[in-house]
């Protein structure tokens, strides 16, 4: 295990060195940058723009501006923000908490909503729970993320009034646990709808394969009850694909939580991934590309290791190295 470990670790930082090239690379030489904002509406001259550019290091080659960038994260410094001076550090520290919430909740709902879905739609092939997993899986994949959010703004806050349309809370401060989880319900129902429709296929199909192998033949001949072949046997050899796709779904999540904290004012790492590239803040941009790149490394490498808790037929160590 710990030899694999390492390997598979090993295998993660080129990747990882390998994706903050290109992001680095695409900002720097796309058209446009902070020297064109500071000029919109202002008497900037080219001496002010060329003052900027050597204050902010811009008037260094690009393959020396990297090497810059990537010393200061070595040391732990992500750099200061273009727009408003404060270390980028703080910012997505500040931004994390809110992020977190945003999609751990989302996530956790539609686990709780998938799962026992998928395994009653195996369960019982073309009932209503298959139809109604069906349902869900062609409205979550049918229906962009966007217009989901519009929806539910439309519905529960313009029409209805039931919720707030956007914000974390309602005096612009924390004021209680209540107000909080108010806001909170329609962009993590936005984050649940849209990631339940994959979720909902993987334990259905899963667990289908599962209940035509010869374990769980073997223990319905040995009396145990359709509810326990399921839960215990058929599930469990289940359990490593819906994993993967549980975990694997994960960047997909932080992708779309960019629009949904857009939509509902929603102070996260998504909002500020997108004020940092409308703005050119590249510290900001890298920052966060820096937190999501090492998210989405390090939720794979979990997957991988998970694999020998979720099913004792996979096996690593000398079996796996020697092959």
């Amino acid at each position: 295990m710990g030899h694999y470990f390492r390997r598979r670790l090993l295998t993660a930082i080129p990747v990882f060195f390998g994706i903050t090239i290109l992001v680095f690379g695409m900002l720097n030489l796309a058209q446009g940058s902070i020297l064109d904002l500071m000029g919109e509406g202002t008497a900037a001259t080219d001496a002010d723009r060329a003052a900027l550019a050597a204050s902010l290091g811009l008037d260094q080659p690009l393959p020396q501006r990297y090497l810059n960038w990537l010393g200061g994260l070595l040391r732990g410094d992500l750099g200061t923000s273009y727009a408003n001076g404060r270390p980028v550090t703080a910012l997505i520290a500040q931004r994390v908490g809110p992020s977190l919430l945003l999609t751990g909740t989302g996530v956790v709902l539609a686990v709780a909503i998938a799962l026992p879905l998928g395994m009653l739609a195996a369960w019982r092939p073309r009932s209503g729970w298959d139809r109604a997993a069906s349902a869900l899986s062609l409205l979550s994949f049918g229906v962009p993320g966007f217009f989901l959010c519009l929806a539910g703004v439309f519905l529960f806050s313009v029409t209805l009034g039931w919720l707030p349309a956007s914000g974390m809370y309602g005096a612009g401060r924390f004021t209680g646990l209540a107000d909080l989880l108010r806001h909170l319900i329609l962009p993590a129902g936005v984050v649940c709808l849209s990631s339940v429709g994959e979720l909902v296929k993987q334990p259905r199909a899963a667990c289908l394969e599962a209940l035509g192998e010869d374990y769980i033949r073997t223990a319905r001949a040995k009396g145990l009850t359709d509810r326990v072949v399921m839960v215990r046997h058929a599930f469990r050899g289940a359990l490593i694909p819906v994993l993967t796709t549980i975990l694997g779904h994960i960047p997909h999540i932080l992708g779309g939580s960019v629009v949904v904290e857009q939509v509902f004012g929603w102070h996260g790492m998504g909002s500020l991934l997108f004020s940092g590239i409308s703005g050119r803040d590249y510290p900001v941009v890298m920052g966060v590309t820096v937190v999501i790149a090492l998210t989405v490394l390090l939720t794979n490498l979990l997957l991988d290791l998970v694999y020998g808790l979720a099913d004792p037929r996979v096996r690593y160590g000398k079996e796996r190295d020697c092959g």
